[in-house]
């Protein structure tokens, strides 16, 4: 499990097994027991969230785009 980066205690990840076929470009974001996922593109957006609130999630949106490269270039460097 890759970790990319971590903000403010959320670790920022993806899974070594991301489907077959292998899902889209994503990042996946945990902190406690709670957890979210966030699709690359078209654009950056919430595809599941599990227990952060409403203001965590905006900020968690926020710092996924301001990453958005580094989280690509991570996801081709590693899945190649």
């Amino acid at each position: 499990m890759p970790v990319v980066f971590r903000y403010n205690g959320v670790r920022f990840f993806f899974f070594s097994n991301e489907g077959s076929p292998r899902e889209p470009i994503h990042i996946h974001a945990q902190q406690g027991d709670a957890e979210a996922k966030f699709w690359l593109r078209p654009e950056v957006t919430v595809a599941e969230n599990f227990g952060f609130d409403r203001p965590a999630l905006t900020e968690l949106l926020g710092v996924v785009l301001q990453n958005r490269e580094l989280i690509e270039g991570r996801w081709h460097e590693y899945f190649g």
